[in-house]
């Protein structure tokens, strides 16, 4: 079978024979969002920035918007409301025609809810996310896994200082995430101050070897903006 090392990402390792002082070397083989994988989302998925704003009117559950970078809608999010366990849907558009994610909780919401991806179209789990409760109480801080729930990555609020400064002192300093796997930076989410509005610009271009599946990234900016914002 030929392996194309473009494909595959991992760690090096050097051992010697239990039974003999031969040297060998393995290769542990991490799972690589392959260009290929990429092309075959649904094209609403492909952009590489986006801009999410939260309706914050809205009477029952909560509705969320995302714009692609032409300024076009590319996701209509619906929070179902009265729900024990967060059920957050992605949409192509208001009409809801067509559903492209789901973001269900695992348990009642909690502190430190672990909440899974779900592609509706075949009804299996791209990846999940875990609240570090206890951390985020003053550093708001997300796992990432993959489908096998295999910790592959980390979400962190920009600095402890701003974090804690936002917490205790000025809520109205805008928040910036970075996503991380392994030690190379995927995505950075930006809120902009607005009293009004919720609104925060999505910036998957630091993700130049597609290690993060995009559907993954998309479903991170609605948790954070869902469910930390809840939390305050």
């Amino acid at each position: 079978m030929e392996i194309n090392p473009e494909d595959i990402s991992g760690d090096v390792y050097q051992r010697s024979c239990e039974n003999c002082s031969t040297p060998f070397v393995f290769f542990v083989v991490r799972e690589k969002y392959s260009k290929d994988a990429k092309s075959s989302l649904h094209l609403n998925f492909q952009d590489r920035q986006y801009s999410l704003r939260k309706k914050f009117f809205k009477i029952f559950g909560g509705a969320f918007y995302i714009y692609n970078s032409a300024g076009n809608l590319a996701f209509y999010i619906k929070q179902k409301s009265f729900k024990l366990k967060e059920d957050i849907r992605l949409y192509v558009d208001e009409s809801m025609s067509e559903e492209l994610l789901l973001i269900k909780a695992r348990q009642i919401v909690d502190f430190s809810a672990a909440y899974d991806v779900i592609d509706p179209m075949n009804g299996e789990k791209i990846g999940a996310f875990k609240r570090r409760g206890f951390k985020s109480f003053f550093r708001d801080e997300w796992i990432i896994m993959d489908k096998f729930d295999k910790d592959i990555g980390r979400i962190k609020e920009d600095s402890v200082a701003f974090a804690l400064v936002r917490r205790f002192l000025l809520n109205i300093i805008p928040q910036t995430f970075i996503g991380m796997i392994s030690d190379q930076v995927v995505f950075q989410f930006k809120q902009h101050f607005n009293p009004v509005v919720f609104w925060m610009d999505l910036d998957f271009s630091p993700d130049v070897n597609n290690l993060l599946d995009r559907r993954m990234g998309i479903a991170a900016s609605i948790l954070l903006c869902a469910i930390e914002k809840r939390q305050r």
